[in-house]
């Protein structure tokens, strides 16, 4: 898939998840702004109650997506034979955009009204949509192949451009400029903390001027256009590469704590679900069929 195609995937993709939500809830705003004991009176109670054909629609439909989103990405990971069939990532974002569509049909399939057994999977629920938008920020700050697989520190490494090499060779900058400049970018270990945050908005700190630093020296040499972008650009690269390599092992731990969270409010959501689903069948509830 083109980066193109893929922006248009990805957009397809977020238009269908906010459409859906507007459509929601421009179609039952008064519905679910008054009071359980007016609803009954209301002309959509029969639609949007959740045992009614739109309600109970949204119940059943978001619980599919949710069943497919997860069990097709864990069938990705686990199975080889469907490594062929596109790549990981690709997978991923779609395991997201279904378990962010089917939350979204179930909490109007609830009318907002929850209580007792499934008022935990509810949470649970809620506690996965949640913890899933902390473990996508945690999956992208680890550096990954185009295919979606996690990159070692070695090849991280590897991927950092020789600057000094590349400014040495084109002889653009007097001696005194490329020492400073030089000097800038290198990273100053002694300087930070031992407290993670604190080190990495040191960090942050020292990167900015560092680019101030490498910006001015630059000017001060009258590169061309062309060639100011470039080094510029390389020098970006690298700081970014540093501040990755820097915090992996952070972030593949956090990522291991991160899964011994998600994965039990997972269950019990689909397990008390099952329950629901069960208990909804056995009173004679029905949909369409």
């Amino acid at each position: 898939m083109s980066k193109t195609a893929h922006r248009i995937y990805i957009g397809i993709l977020v238009t269908i998840v906010f459409v859906t939500f507007i459509i929601l809830v421009n179609k039952g705003m008064e519905y679910y702004g008054i009071s359980l004991e007016e609803r009954v009176y209301h002309p959509d109670h029969s639609n949007l109650k959740p045992s009614g054909i739109l309600g109970h629609g949204m119940g059943i439909l978001g619980s599919l997506f949710m069943i497919i989103g997860v069990f097709s990405y864990m069938a990705r990971k686990r199975y080889r034979f469907l490594s062929r069939m596109g790549y990981l990532k690709h997978w991923l974002e779609f395991h997201i955009f279904l378990c962010t569509l089917g939350p979204i049909l179930i909490l109007f399939h609830t009318s907002y009204k929850f209580g007792g057994l499934v008022a935990i999977s509810f949470w649970s629920m809620v506690a996965v949509f949640l913890s899933g938008i902390v473990g996508r920020f945690i999956y992208i700050q680890i550096p990954r192949s185009i295919e979606g697989r996690e990159l070692s520190l070695s090849e991280v490494r590897e991927m950092r451009s020789d600057v000094a090499g590349i400014l040495k060779e084109s002889n653009l900058l007097d001696e005194e400029s490329y020492v400073i400049l030089i000097e800038s970018i290198k990273k100053k270990v002694e300087l930070y903390h031992k407290n993670p945050f604190v080190r990495y908005f040191r960090k942050y700190r020292d990167d900015q001027n560092s680019l101030k630093t490498v910006k001015s020296v630059l000017r001060k040499n009258k590169l061309p256009a062309k060639e100011y972008k470039k080094i510029l650009s390389l020098v970006k690269n690298d700081i970014h590469l540093n501040r990755r390599i820097e915090r992996l092992d952070t972030m593949v731990n956090l990522l291991k704590y991160w899964h011994v969270a998600h994965l039990p409010f997972a269950i019990v959501m689909f397990i008390i679900m099952i329950i629901h689903v069960g208990v909804t069948i056995l009173f004679g509830y029905k949909w369409i069929f």
